[in-house]
């Protein structure tokens, strides 16, 4: 199911600069009961991407009618995903004096992953691919992904379920689809994004809800050895919530107390936040 510019098609014109340049940003939404989960969070990091490619907002009020109709046609549990590009322009880099993005939003199948990913933990790797230091971009989930794709073109076992990535200068820095945590004599440890990276929704409620309870969070930029004095790990997102890492290259990790704790504050605070949604 897709809806472009409001309207039932699955055509989009070639000259649309999403297409052309990767000029846009984009969320991926968890359905759940046929509702959003953390819409409101979603819709203010794309507002605020917006604003950092100076691109206009769309209307926050047209997106979620626009949400609303599609879940109502959806399965229980879906993933949504909303893109907004710069629209169509000319060729060339320049942005048309007045920009009128274009807005697509799509549903998929909700995807099959094991229970066993989120109790027992997974297996990461580490991927050859880096990314780019980039202060502008850092922080964003914009459109062009290129890093991400080349890093996970690099294993096809399916025994490992998520590939770690360095950046330029060498530090860790997140997964191909997560962000990473580790915890270490009773705080949690996350890389500084401040120069790449993106910054997840799931990400931002992990540190918000360790604040409530007291649980000391420290961004900072760190190697990959790092993780062999952890006391555990774990990756993140939207759709997946909170995975453990139980194997990285050579290191052996187990899920751990502050991965069990936010696991749970995470669920208790998504029911929460369904509970109190219109």
């Amino acid at each position: 199911m897709l809806l472009v510019n409001g309207e039932r098609r699955k055509t989009l014109p070639v000259s649309d600069r999403g297409l052309q340049y990767g000029d846009g940003l984009f969320e991926t939404i968890e359905i759940e009961n046929s509702r959003p989960v953390f819409f409101d969070l979603h819709l203010r990091r794309l507002e605020a991407g917006c604003l950092r490619l100076g691109l206009p907002f769309p209307s926050p009020g047209l997106l979620a009618e626009e949400a609303r109709t599609l879940c109502r046609e959806s399965p229980a549990q879906a993933v949504l995903k909303i893109i907004v590009t710069a629209g169509s322009g000319g060729r060339g880099y320049r942005r048309p004096e007045t920009i009128e993005t274009t807005r697509i939003l799509s549903l998929h199948p909700y995807p099959e992953y094991p229970a066993a990913f989120g109790t027992e933990g997974i297996r990461a790797r580490l991927c050859a691919t880096r990314l780019g230091i980039n202060p502008a971009l850092a922080g964003l989930k914009h459109l062009n992904r290129l890093e991400q794709v080349l890093a996970r073109a690099e294993w096809s076992d399916s025994a490992i379920q998520e590939g770690l990535m360095l950046d330029s200068g060498g530090h860790l820095i997140e997964g191909t689809m997560t962000n990473l945590f580790y915890a270490r004599n009773g705080a949690l440890y996350t890389a500084s994004l401040e120069r790449c990276g993106v910054a997840g929704i799931i990400r931002e409620l992990i540190m918000r809800l360790a604040a409530r309870h007291r649980l000391a969070v420290i961004e900072l930029s760190y190697t990959p050895e790092r993780l062999a004095s952890a006391d555990e790990a774990f990756v993140c997102n939207s759709i997946i919530g909170i995975w453990p890492v139980r194997q990285f290259e050579q290191i052996a990790l187990r899920p751990g107390p502050i991965t069990r704790n936010m696991q749970q504050w995470l669920a208790d605070y998504k029911q929460e936040t369904l509970r109190s949604e219109p």
